[in-house]
């Protein structure tokens, strides 16, 4: 389906590297620049375009390298005793009462924003309008991170779990979607390949319960890698730009040592600069 051109910026998620993105887009919002009638976010790259569109820089710093390093967020010890490794519940409850989204603001601004989450019955990419009024909610299944955070949240009557698992980056939705022009935001550094998992045993285990599930995880180092070729290869009638790390960008899914992941901002901020001084 066809829906016209619209310039449309993707933002790839990946948990604690979503601090590149931040600063990438903490700098477009600096400079003023946004040129793009569509957005699609995965995970961190949702909250993080969350933030862009509600023109509130440093707010997913702050998540980020603040409430997201909390032993109340990432708790290893309550994961061994069957608790969640990343505490989705209280981190919003957190950041919603301390640094809320101004939803308000994102309520009057004409473009389009997709979250992408994945329904845990048919293995399925959504790709959910977000709206000032269940943006929060929508967001916090983009990032429902499978294993580590227990629960499925419930949007339009179905459990969903984080949109990486189905579309970690849905550049080849964006141009089913008309998408002629796409700037994407990437966690990894240029050259990434996703492998496939080195223990299917335990992913059928986890989800025995959702086959359809088990079928899209076990198959996601495969549709990551055919995005990414996408991206490096795109139709010849669609043009891609990239934001990705530098080599030297050191920040992985669980990083929490604020040096690090300070520094991986400033790269982001570094990036979005060379990128708008092209």
């Amino acid at each position: 389906m066809n829906n016209n051109n619209k310039n449309t910026l993707v933002v790839e998620g990946g948990a604690m590297r979503g601090i590149f993105a931040a600063g990438v887009l903490d700098e477009f919002l600096k400079q003023q620049y946004q040129p793009f009638e569509r957005y699609f976010g995965v995970s961190a790259g949702a909250t993080n375009i969350a933030a862009f569109l509600c023109k509130q820089p440093m707010r997913n710093y702050k998540v980020i390298t603040d409430y997201s390093c909390r032993p109340e967020f990432i708790n290893l010890a309550r994961f061994i005793k069957g608790g969640h490794l990343f505490d989705l519940d209280w981190l919003w409850q957190e950041t919603i009462r301390e640094i809320r989204l101004h939803t308000e603001v994102f309520e009057q601004t004409p473009q389009e924003f997709y979250i992408v989450s994945t329904a845990i019955e048919s293995g399925k990419a959504h790709y959910l309008k977000a709206t000032s009024a269940d943006m929060v909610h929508q967001l916090k299944a983009s990032c429902a991170i499978p294993i580590a955070y227990r629960d499925y949240p419930i949007i339009n009557d179905i459990a969903m779990t984080d949109g990486g698992v189905a579309d970690s980056i849905p550049v080849i939705k964006a141009y089913e979607m008309g998408a002629r022009e796409i700037t994407v935001i990437l966690s990894q550094c240029l050259g990434y390949r996703k492998k496939p998992s080195k223990a299917p045993w335990f992913t059928k285990k986890m989800y025995k319960n959702y086959p359809a599930l088990i079928q899209t995880t076990l198959n996601r180092a495969n549709f990551y890698n055919k995005s990414i070729d996408f991206i490096m290869n795109p139709p010849s009638d669609c043009k891609i730009n990239i934001i990705a790390p530098p080599t030297n960008f050191k920040v992985g899914r669980t990083t929490k040592k604020f040096e690090v992941l300070n520094s991986g901002y400033n790269m982001g901020v570094d990036t979005a600069k060379a990128f708008l001084a092209k």
